[in-house]
């Protein structure tokens, strides 16, 4: 009996993958499968959305949104992060073919992400040289940041600062503020 070889995902082959509530993406021709997301998993991404919004519409120096998303660097990478702020321009072409340039990617943990989100996607991120990574864990109340050339992230416990070139000021968020309840 002989075994399949293993499917090497391209950007393309994900896109032709059905749509049945699962998120697909691939990094380097590997296929990342998980589950729809968990309800905190969700208050998160709405949170850091407005967060970001309301920061953006201060300091035009991106435009953020949230998945689902087409990132795509090269023919077997396409990723759908939580939550990111891409160039305006890019923005402004409704095409996600040309959305290139992230000045930020955001990350939410959960069970069926932490691995893809640590190493698989986070090399990918350092590799294409995004400025801002942060992974928030909720679960233990930090966030991880990472810039390209880290090897092991900061961990903020108590806030979390973004200084996006051009903006003449940082934003804080205050991880109190962030991780209270419903």
């Amino acid at each position: 009996m002989s075994m399949a070889a293993p499917v090497y995902y391209t950007a393309d082959l994900v896109r032709a993958l059905p749509d049945d509530g699962n998120r697909y993406e691939t990094v380097h021709g590997e296929l990342l499968v998980t589950t729809a997301p968990r309800l905190w998993h969700q208050e998160l991404v709405g949170r850091l959305l407005v967060i970001l919004n309301s920061y953006l519409e201060a300091h035009p120096v991106g435009h953020v949104l949230m998945s689902p998303a087409d990132i795509s660097w090269s023919d077997d990478t396409l990723v759908q992060p939580d939550v990111f702020v891409m160039d305006r321009e890019e923005a402004r072409s409704m095409d996600w073919a040309r959305v290139k340039t992230l000045l930020m990617v955001v990350e939410i943990l959960s069970p069926s992400t932490a691995r893809y989100d640590r190493f698989t996607k986070r090399r990918l991120y350092q590799d294409v040289r995004i400025p801002t990574y942060w992974i928030v864990d909720a679960e233990a109340g930090q966030v991880e940041v990472w810039s390209p050339d880290d090897n092991l992230p900061s961990i903020e416990r108590t806030r979390v600062v973004w200084t996006p070139p051009d903006a003449g000021q940082p934003l804080t968020i205050d991880l109190n503020r962030l991780f209270r309840p419903i």
